[in-house]
């Protein structure tokens, strides 16, 4: 759906790390996740499932993948907590 975000923090040698983010930028869209034969892939697919962009990385230099789903709720503002 639509805001749907995954961050993917890169080891690039020594002590310094990357972060990219790949996100669904339209209605209808969502990012999906693989692992294959040493690779992980991010996508962004669409409602049929057309990929539309992919980022590669080697498995050994991912340190963490983080999703962040868009709520499904269609008001996010009562979580259920009161105030």
């Amino acid at each position: 759906m639509k805001g749907d975000r995954v961050e993917i923090v890169v080891d690039v040698g020594g002590s310094a790390t990357r972060t990219y983010e790949v996100v669904a930028t339209r209605a209808g869209r969502r990012v999906e996740i693989g692992h294959r034969r040493g690779i992980v892939e991010v996508s962004e697919v669409t409602r049929t499932g057309t990929v539309v962009r992919t980022a590669r990385f080697m498995a050994n230099r991912v340190l963490a993948l983080v999703e962040h789903p868009v709520s499904d709720r269609r008001d996010d503002a009562s979580d259920g907590v009161a105030d």
